[in-house]
């Protein structure tokens, strides 16, 4: 788990706009429409996980307000467990001096298999005023807790201003992470990972937490409560997939057989040439940190890894652009523990 942000290069306010034009034109030019969606209310998918008094519902159950107070942070969790799916919200992240809150919007079942979990993350780390939002996917499989697959990016946007979607897909061949409908991620299933490809069924979960022990520059920056609470919004909740017993239904598959086919046959499921078009420029222009090319942590990369030699120059040895930073590994989120890679120069940005 962890952060840092800056792109390779000199950025400037007028490259930043051209590019967010340049995913724009890719959304609306090679995608036929939005993903076709089918949003469920709060009530119905989903119930308060910890900090009950800070988990607000809208009026219309539509969506939920997640609170950070100098008393407790907040969260729900999925009302089921599911094998595979499509799980997604939109989301609006706190505003003004955000260091050391994390919101994560992830799957687990940390809780039924503690010792064998799968996690598949979007992690998003606050950071002093003026300064922009640094977030991260990760993955792990089997209980791989100390083969973090971390990836840090920056977006192109301002996620405090307005609501975008974030999903992750989950079938039996892949991982997509999406932020609105621009892939930014894709894990293959392969021999080569083996038991590491998250397979168990999982819940749903979104926290909000004070993570002021590593989330902004390492821990430099902490929480600020002058500034509560804290609130992180979510809307037009998202739970595609076959919902079942980890327990009483294993083998998971068999259950599943006809869910699994109408999930890889949605749009989202399709990584077309132009959606892996974008995916690929939003990589080399926002992703400033990745596992694979970090020998600091693996002399070896993992297996799955994909070795691309520019870009294997680019990031040198640790796996970041142009700044080094420190490793060590943190317990934290309500008992989970997590091997985060803590950058330590965040606010020299």
């Amino acid at each position: 788990m962890d952060h840092s942000l800056r792109c390779f290069g000199t950025t400037t306010p007028k490259t930043h706009f051209l590019f967010s034009l340049i995913l724009l034109f890719f959304f609306f030019s090679f995608s036929n429409s939005t993903f076709d969606l089918a949003t469920i209310p709060f009530s119905d998918g989903y119930s308060p996980l910890f900090g009950d008094a800070n988990v607000v519902r809208t009026s219309d159950d539509n969506g939920v307000k997640l609170l950070l107070d100098r008393y407790t942070g907040s969260g729900f969790i999925s009302s089921n467990m599911y094998q595979y799916g499509f799980f997604s919200a939109n989301i609006k992240l706190p505003s003004n001096y955000s260091a050391g809150i994390c919101v994560a919007f992830y799957t687990s079942n940390g809780d039924v298999f503690e010792k064998s979990h799968d996690e598949l993350d979007f992690e998003f780390l606050g950071n002093i005023a003026g300064k922009p939002w640094r977030f991260q996917t990760n993955l792990y499989g089997n209980g791989s807790t100390h083969r973090g697959r971390e990836e840090r990016y920056r977006l192109w946007f301002d996620p405090t201003k307005e609501y975008h979607r974030y999903s992750i897909l989950w079938t039996p061949k892949n991982v997509i992470f999406y932020i609105d409908e621009v892939p930014i991620r894709e894990v293959l299933q392969s021999e080569e990972m083996g038991a590491d490809y998250p397979a168990k069924p999982m819940s749903l979960y979104a926290t909000i937490w004070d993570a002021s022990n590593w989330a902004t520059s390492g821990g430099r920056y902490k929480v600020n409560y002058k500034y509560a609470p804290f609130v992180t919004e979510f809307k037009d909740l998202v739970l595609k997939g076959c919902s079942i017993d980890p327990i009483q239904d294993a083998p998971y598959g068999e259950a599943c057989t006809n869910q699994h086919a109408d999930l890889e046959a949605q749009d989202y499921a399709t990584m077309t040439p132009m959606r892996r078009h974008a995916m690929r420029r939003f990589r080399q222009r926002y992703m400033y940190y990745s596992y694979c090319y970090d020998t600091l942590r693996y002399s070896v990369p993992p297996p799955e890894c994909n070795i691309i030699p520019t870009e294997q120059q680019r990031f040198k040895e640790t796996g970041r652009l142009r700044f080094g930073g420190s490793h060590r590994r943190q317990a934290r989120r309500k008992g989970r523990t997590t091997t985060p890679v803590v950058d330590a120069d965040q606010g020299n940005m």
